[in-house]
């Protein structure tokens, strides 16, 4: 019989290790600029593209549509998201950054870009990019096994 050893478990520590760096720049965004993770990817999302509809942003950001509508309202009431008509579909709105949204990302993003650098300051590039082909490749398998399910 197969013994599991939760601490060796590959997916259980790329959770453990997800979780904790959520957990560092959640913190960074709450006291900073008094941003959840959820509304940060939308503002995020916004940013490099144009009006996208809630369903496209829960896609891309791979959040529910609970967390995408929470974080979308929250967005809206703070003056950094705003709801235009979708003109190909009436049933749905585009979201898209105010100015003050635009304005805040322009500050947030280096902040980003800086926890980043310090998360991986032990690093050296060629591990960086090592990790980033692996994440991919997890990205892809763990798509397979979502396909096989539905």
């Amino acid at each position: 019989m197969s013994t599991l050893h939760l601490d060796g478990f590959l997916p259980y520590r790329l959770s453990i290790t997800s979780n904790r760096v959520s957990n560092v720049i959640a913190t960074a965004y709450q006291s900073l600029f008094g941003l959840k993770i959820p509304e940060w990817r939308l503002v995020a999302v916004l940013a490099e593209g144009d009006g996208m509809t809630q369903q496209a942003l829960g896609a891309m950001t791979r959040m529910d549509k609970v967390t995408v509508s929470r974080a979308a309202i929250g967005l809206v009431e703070r003056g950094l998201v705003k709801r235009e008509p979708n003109p190909s579909d009436q049933r749905s709105h585009l979201l898209r950054l105010t100015d003050s949204g635009a304005a805040l990302y322009e500050q947030v993003a280096p902040k980003a870009l800086e926890l980043e650098r310090r998360i991986f300051s032990e690093f050296s590039a060629g591990e960086i990019r090592q990790l980033r082909s692996m994440l991919e490749r997890l990205e892809v398998a763990a798509a397979g096994f979502e396909a096989e399910a539905t």
